[in-house]
């Protein structure tokens, strides 16, 4: 049985100038040293939080059920859509959703109801619903408007008692005067998902 051959000498110099390299091909799969910046990310967090301890405490109202509103087509992926013309709709260049829009949206009016309210308010709980009020609904806009420079938040909300006849009310609203660009868009959309989230907190409470 033959002996594995040896690497000395200059093989030896090769193999160790050659592993550098081979790290570094491997490397280049995972990272991207492209000038061309990431889309950004597009967030909304609440303009008002409940205080830190425990929530509502002696509050007589029952906890509110907060479900994410369905969606139109268009909203439901991550891209942000653009408002062209009446039935023409696009997505903005360099921007996409951290998350689905809806499930940002019901977080914003959760938390908003909590805070104004002093109230317990439980979110997308599933099935355990019985005997609670819920708020739902049906998010119909929520991005860019070009006609008018304006985003544009239209939600259909429906509120349900136990034993009670469910409550429809159409809320909106407009952030006028945005340029058509990923980071005047962003921040106007969560302008726009606060003002809709204490129109609706106002109407449930």
């Amino acid at each position: 049985m033959k002996e594995a051959p040896h690497v000395t000498g200059r093989g030896t110099a090769i193999i160790r100038k050659a592993a550098p390299l081979a790290a570094a091909l491997l490397l280049s799969g995972c990272i991207s040293f492209s000038a061309k910046p990431p889309p950004q990310l597009i967030s909304l967090t609440p303009a008002m939080r409940a205080p830190a301890g425990d929530l509502a405490p002696g509050s007589t109202e029952p906890p509110l059920v907060v479900v994410n509103p369905d969606s139109v087509h268009e909203l439901d992926q991550v891209r942000v859509p653009v408002q062209v013309n009446g039935s023409g709709v696009a997505f903005l260049k360099g921007a996409i959703w951290s998350d689905r829009p809806a499930r940002q949206l019901r977080i914003v009016i959760a938390e908003t109801i909590r805070a104004k309210d002093n109230r317990v308010v439980y979110e997308d709980i599933g099935s355990a619903t019985a005997g609670r009020p819920v708020l739902t609904g049906r998010l119909e806009a929520m991005g860019y408007d070009a006609a008018s420079g304006s985003v544009v938040i239209r939600l259909d909300a429906q509120l349900a008692t136990p034993g009670g006849t469910p409550k429809l009310r159409r809320f909106e609203a407009t952030v006028p005067g945005i340029a058509p660009e990923a980071t005047a868009v962003g921040p106007a959309l969560n302008r726009a998902a606060n003002d809709l989230a204490a129109q609706v907190a106002a109407w449930v409470g």
